[in-house]
């Protein structure tokens, strides 16, 4: 079976303070979760401070970007190498604010999930179309494109070492959910297409939600057979919200 995983992406939030207060709160209040994984990824800067809180903990953290470079002359850039000094398990890589806000295409998206894993961190790989794209019923060509970019660069067998999130542009920060039956019906198009590459890693790949869950509808997504938990944005940032979506994970 499957583990849920529930991962809140603090996006560009947060202070020392802020963070600490956090953390202080979800750690007890996460604490006896059965089958349930929880993670964050912070900003950059606070990553000491988050290993620090965490590090004798049962939550995991992780970075939001990774270079695609190696180690060199690439001003503003952070490799993974660099990440991996502070313990991150996880990095975000290909969110739906990074393509539509800084350009990146499928193939720089494939050549950071490449460069992530190399190093030894767990890429979240994230997929989705946004609102144009679904009415006109180009959502599974978006979405196998762009699970075809990291195929053809990093092979087949690299997404058995990942996780995927399913998170609709047109659902991220606005408000506006998939149904559960849609999310479902787009996650069960993800898991047909690794199956066709190996049952096995279709069978053990976690696929996340993203895109405005909430404790209030956390439960109802949770429930459906291909989704194996969410990718958390605004709601990660608030304790008692990001709690009760991790308890609705177990349920």
């Amino acid at each position: 079976m499957r583990a849920k995983l529930v991962v809140g992406n603090w996006k560009m939030n947060g202070n020392l303070v802020q963070n600490q207060e956090l953390l202080t709160a979800i750690i007890p209040g996460t604490k006896e979760l059965r089958d349930v994984i929880c993670a964050v990824c912070a900003p950059y800067p606070y990553l000491p401070a988050v290993q620090l809180a965490l590090k004798d903990t049962h939550i995991f953290w992780g970075a939001q970007n990774v270079s695609q470079f190696d180690l060199g002359a690439y001003t503003g850039e952070v490799a993974a190498e660099m990440l991996l000094d502070f313990a991150c398990r996880y990095v975000i890589v290909g969110h739906s604010e990074r393509r539509s806000l800084f350009g990146e295409d499928n193939h720089t998206v494939a050549e950071k999930f490449k460069k992530a894993q190399s190093a030894g961190l767990i890429p979240i790989l994230c997929v989705g179309e946004t609102l144009a794209q679904r009415e006109i019923g180009e959502t599974e060509r978006v979405i196998e494109e762009q699970l075809d970019a990291v195929i053809k660069l990093a092979g087949a067998n690299s997404l058995a070492q990942s996780v995927i999130a399913y998170e609709p542009v047109w659902a991220i920060g606005t408000g506006r959910t998939a149904t559960p039956a849609q999310a479902q019906s787009v996650h069960a198009f993800i898991r047909s297409k690794l199956a066709k590459q190996s049952t096995e890693m279709a069978a053990n790949v976690q696929i996340l939600y993203g895109g405005s869950v909430k404790a209030g509808n956390a439960s109802d997504l949770f429930a459906m057979p291909d989704i194996d938990g969410g990718l958390i944005g605004g709601a990660s940032l608030n304790a008692n919200e990001f709690i009760s979506i991790c308890s609705a994970a177990q349920q």
